[in-house]
């Protein structure tokens, strides 16, 4: 059975395994040390929330929130910047367990919403869809890079 927790800092190695597999996923190099310090600054100064799932005593995947605002509607919302479960535990729904556990926290925190991007390519667009989230087709998205 699939337990997820609000992660602190007690969990950190835990999480830092998870990130740096995630990080090599999106073709990063392995870096426990540069995860792990990343994670506690993160908690450390209260700028995340990481939702972190177990199998029995095994953590098998996170998902990673940071906040934003909308000037617009004037509120709070969540940017989900992070999703990962490990490859042998996927195809158990605990993505969607990840997914749903943020969307309460998000209803519980009275924040607007959650927001998130994804690859164009990526399959796992049929769950955010499943689960309400809507694709925006009304803008685009930019990035600069600062060299």
């Amino acid at each position: 059975m699939t337990k997820i927790i609000r992660a602190g800092f007690e969990h950190i190695p835990q999480i830092a395994l998870l990130l740096d597999e995630y990080r090599m996923f999106y073709e990063q190099p392995t870096d426990i040390a540069a995860s792990t310090k990343f994670l506690e600054e993160r908690i450390s100064k209260n700028e995340s929330i990481i939702f972190l799932a177990y199998e029995e005593d095994e953590s098998i995947g996170f998902t990673q929130l940071y906040t934003s605002y909308s000037s617009v509607s004037l509120q709070p919302l969540f940017i989900l910047n992070d999703l990962y479960v490990r490859k042998d535990h996927r195809g158990k729904r605990i993505g969607e367990a990840l997914l749903n556990k943020s969307k309460e926290f998000c209803k519980t925190m009275g924040y607007k919403g959650l927001a998130l991007e994804t690859a164009i390519d990526n399959p796992a667009q049929q769950l955010y869809e499943k689960l309400g989230w809507k694709k925006d087709t009304a803008c685009f998205h930019y990035f600069w890079t600062c060299d």
